[in-house]
């Protein structure tokens, strides 16, 4: 007997679901994508009963702990997902770093074999008109130890001053979820239009394999597959909106996962003007300059600057997933 055409088969699982939901003749059903906004037995809710409040939450643009609601998926241990726990004004805030800061040199982007230039966002408006062609171009930065695509391998050479405000973020997350000893290292920002998509693959580069990887989505929906450390196995298909997380811990580190489309959002959190102004300076780990941070978050207020950011964000999708390169008390690679 031949176990062969069984074997294709079951490789086939996680590929043939991704063209499934890639498809635009026919286009999918959304049917058996989870929604966390609607009941499932897949889905448990895990928010702690009792949450020690985070001063640091309003300044980054974040709700109080006390508010996010937090699950779990009985299909896939060590998947987290947090509902949008961010205020309108933090999703401007985030949105606005990823497209005006983030791409700045030194920082890394997919088009620097193609083009040289040390701030993108601001050459896509060089000529006081929107260059279209240069902004869809971008497809992703990295930020603190750059991934090496080619060898898949981090390096003490080959890496940028990661961002505060982004480690002061991904440590209000990792300690809402008891992963103390959780430090932001590296990160990749990918940037998605409504035709884009991701292929299946693991995160497998870090020295580090044991520590969570934290994902944020901002801008138009997305449904993200998420199977197992095989591509044997069923993967579930889940819709991200704006401002939701996704933590990938424990089991779900290693498993295989993939974005097959972008959806249009049906709520603009971003454009909702019932803004929370933080006020209050509390003290940070990472941020070294508080005040800069608060007239930052403040900035996006208004909209006439904010038009530009609104313009992109209104027909893409941003993704900032972070991760820690290095072993608790190591210092380098």
């Amino acid at each position: 007997m031949y176990d062969e055409p069984i074997s294709e088969t079951k490789e086939d699982i996680f590929m043939k679901k991704f063209k499934y939901y890639k498809s635009n003749k026919p286009k999918p059903s959304l049917r058996a994508v989870i929604s966390i906004e609607k009941s499932s037995v897949e889905i448990a809710n895990i928010t702690p009963s009792e949450v020690i409040g985070d001063v640091r939450t309003e300044a980054l643009g974040l709700k109080s702990c006390k508010e996010w609601q937090c699950y779990s998926f009985k299909t896939h241990p060590g998947l987290i997902f947090i509902s949008n726990p961010f205020t309108n004004l933090g999703q401007r805030y985030w949105i606005r770093k990823c497209l005006e800061e983030y791409p700045r040199k030194p920082n890394k982007l997919n088009i620097d074999v193609d083009i040289n230039i040390d701030d993108w966002w601001q050459t896509c408006y060089k000529d006081g008109q929107c260059n279209r062609q240069l902004q869809k171009k971008l497809r992703w930065t990295t930020l603190g130890y750059h991934h090496n695509w080619d060898t898949k391998v981090y390096t003490e050479l080959n890496q940028s001053r990661f961002p505060e405000d982004l480690a002061e973020l991904s440590d209000v997350v990792a300690q809402y979820l008891g992963y103390n000893s959780f430090k932001a290292e590296a990160a990749i920002v990918n940037y998605y239009h409504m035709s884009s998509t991701l292929s299946a693959h693991t995160d497998h580069s870090e020295v580090n394999l044991e520590a969570p990887l934290f994902s944020f989505s901002f801008g138009q929906s997305a449904i993200f597959m998420i199977g197992g450390q095989t591509k044997t196995v069923e993967p579930s298909a889940l819709l991200l909106n704006s401002g939701d997380i996704v933590v990938m811990s424990k089991e779900a580190r290693l498993c295989y996962h993939a974005v097959p489309r972008i959806l249009p959002s049906t709520k603009h959190p971003w454009n909702d003007h019932n803004f929370r102004i933080p006020y209050e300076i509390p003290t940070f780990k990472y941020i070294n300059d508080p005040k800069y941070l608060m007239t930052s978050m403040a900035e996006n207020t208004d909209n006439s600057k904010w038009s530009k950011f609104d313009n992109y964000i209104k027909e893409s999708r941003i993704n900032m997933n972070v991760r820690q390169v290095l072993k608790e008390n190591q210092k380098s690679l």
